[in-house]
């Protein structure tokens, strides 16, 4: 069984509340493995894993949201068009 340290048994269940300070312990912390990956002003996202089983890579996920901005760009073009006339 694991022993609960002298400052936590003190106070018993830790307090959900944030505190006004903490210490973190970066002497285990490592590089960034994905930091390469991201050039320039690139944006990283995280895909939900049903999209990821369909876009396989960033190439396809760009290629996607170009074919989305292209529509809605064209869209709005007609519409303003539309407006004017």
């Amino acid at each position: 069984m694991k022993k609960t340290s002298t400052r936590e048994g003190r106070r018993g269940r830790r307090s959900k509340a944030l505190r006004e300070e903490y210490r973190f312990d970066y002497s285990n912390a490592r590089p960034n493995r994905f930091a390469g990956r991201a050039r320039g002003k690139s944006v990283v996202v995280l895909l939900a894993p049903d999209v990821a089983r369909v876009f396989k890579d960033g190439a396809s996920v760009n290629d996607a949201l170009r074919a989305i901005m292209k529509a809605v760009l064209h869209r709005r073009t007609a519409a303003n068009a539309a407006e004017h006339s």
